[in-house]
C-alpha cells in the first residue's frame, strides 16, 4: 500500500498560488493503483482518499505508520464505490459482489479487508473514502438500484444531471463521511451551478467518464477569488471547506463526491449567488 500525506493549506496561502502549486495542493492525479492500492491522506478533516485496480491477484488493505493503528479501520470508516467491471470485497469474512457504482460503508473496527476482481480482462476499479470514526456502526452495502436518487438541472441551463446519495444519514448511518455519485446528462456540462460552500465540511471529487481529449474546468476558491484545476480522467480534487466546487466540462461526465465533517445534512450548505462570483 502506498499512502502519501499532504498538509492543511489556508485560504489566505490559497490566493499567491499558481497553476503548479494549486495542483500540488489539491490535485490527485493517480487515485487508483493497479494491484497496490494507493491513497492520500489529507489534513482537511483527515480524510483518506484513493482507490485500487485489481488485477492479477486480491489486494489486502493494510495499515499505516500515519495512522498508528494494527487495522486500517481500528478508528475510521470507510466508503467504497466501483467504477469498473464486476469485483468482490471481503470485510472479515463476508464478500460483497459490486457491479458497477455500487457502494459499500464500512464501519470503525472492521479488521481484515480484500479487493478481488472476477474478470482480470474487465477489472474492478474501486474508490475509497475514509474518515475517522467515533463509534461502530454496521456495515451496509448499497448496490445502484438502492441509492437516493435526484434529478436536477435543466438542458436551458446544461445541467441536468441525477445525484446518486449512497452514504446519507436516510440511507446509511455513518459517524461523519457522505458519499454519492453524480451523472450529467448528454448536452449538460455544469455541475453545483449556481455554487455553495459549506464551512461544516470538505469535500473530495473524483471526475470520470471523460473522453482523452476531453476535460472538466473545476472551479475553486472563494467566491471572490475563484481559480480552476483541468481535469482529465479519473483525476480528483481535494475542496476545502472555504471553496465553491463546481466544474464545467467540455463534455458531460461523471463525479463522485464524499464529504467528511460535523455536519451530514446534504442541504446545509451557504448558496452563493452567480453576480458575485469573480
Amino acid at each position: 500500500m502506498e499512502l502519501t500525506v499532504r498538509d492543511y493549506s489556508s485560504e489566505e496561502d490559497y490566493k499567491h498560488y499558481d497553476t503548479d502549486r494549486l495542483r500540488k495542493e489539491y490535485f490527485i492525479a493517480q487515485p487508483f493503483g493497479i494491484d497496490e492500492i494507493k491513497l492520500v491522506y489529507s489534513m482537511i478533516d483527515r480524510i483518506i482518499v484513493g482507490g485500487v485496480i485489481p488485477v492479477h491477484k486480491e489486494v489486502v488493505l493494510g495499515s499505516a505508520t500515519e495512522l498508528r493503528a494494527e487495522n486500517f479501520l481500528d478508528r475510521r470508516e470507510m466508503g467504497i464505490i466501483n467504477i469498473g467491471g464486476a469485483g468482490v470485497v471481503t470485510a472479515d469474512g463476508e464478500k460483497y459482489a459490486f457491479n458497477h457504482f455500487d457502494c459499500l460503508y464500512l464501519g470503525r473496527e472492521t479488521k481484515k479487508i480484500t479487493f478481488a476482481s472476477i474478470d482480470p480482462n474487465k477489472p474492478a476499479k474501486f474508490y475509497i473514502n475514509s474518515t475517522p470514526a467515533h463509534k461502530k456502526y454496521p456495515n451496509v452495502f448499497m448496490p445502484l438500484e438502492k441509492a437516493d436518487h435526484r434529478h436536477c438541472g435543466s438542458k436551458e441551463t446544461a445541467n441536468e444531471r441525477t445525484i446518486n446519495r449512497f452514504i446519507i444519514p436516510e440511507k446509511v448511518q455513518s459517524c461523519q463521511l457522505s458519499m454519492g455519485l453524480t451523472h450529467l446528462e448528454p448536452g449538460s456540462v455544469w455541475n453545483t451551478m449556481p455554487c455553495h460552500t459549506h464551512a461544516r465540511r470538505m469535500e473530495v471529487y473524483l471526475y470520470f467518464d471523460i473522453d482523452a481529449d476531453e476535460a472538466v474546468f473545476h472551479f475553486m476558491g472563494p467566491a471572490n477569488e475563484t481559480r480552476h484545476i483541468v481535469m482529465h480522467n479519473e483525476t480528483a480534487v481535494i475542496s476545502p471547506s472555504w471553496s465553491i466546487h463546481s466544474g464545467c466540462g467540455t463534455k458531460n461526465y461523471t463525479f463522485i463526491w464524499g464529504m467528511a465533517g460535523e455536519n451530514q445534512d446534504f442541504d446545509d450548505m451557504d448558496n452563493i449567488e452567480t453576480k458575485d462570483l469573480r
